[in-house]
């Protein structure tokens, strides 16, 4: 074997390990995504986690974050919350940062 080849099996297994930790990182800030939204909207437990498991599942709809945002806008709406395009982009943003703390800290 070649050391191009190496350094290319070294490359894909890099690119692969990357796309699965940015996968687990978005999950789990859609979940505490979800969970900020169902102590917005006044949840019990057990319906924040139902809630929370459907953020993360928002996101399969689409790429990008805007199904997670359109879902949650709509969800806050309904539920007579005020709220804004803008606060919801800044608490994705926040917990984007508090899961990515989050799972390295597990590393």
């Amino acid at each position: 074997m070649t050391s191009f080849e190496d350094r290319e099996r070294g490359e894909e297994a890099k690119f692969a390990h990357d796309e699965e930790v940015m996968f687990r990182i978005q999950a789990r800030r859609n979940r505490l995504l979800g969970e900020w939204a169902a102590i917005k909207m006044g949840l019990s437990q057990a319906e924040a986690d139902a809630y929370s498991k459907s953020v993360v599942q928002a996101d399969f709809e689409e790429a990008g974050d805007e199904d997670v945002i359109r879902k949650l806008l709509g969800d806050l709406t309904s539920a007579g919350i005020e709220t804004s395009d803008a606060e919801v982009r800044t608490a994705l943003e926040e917990k984007q940062v508090e899961a990515r703390r989050a799972l390295m800290g597990e590393a």
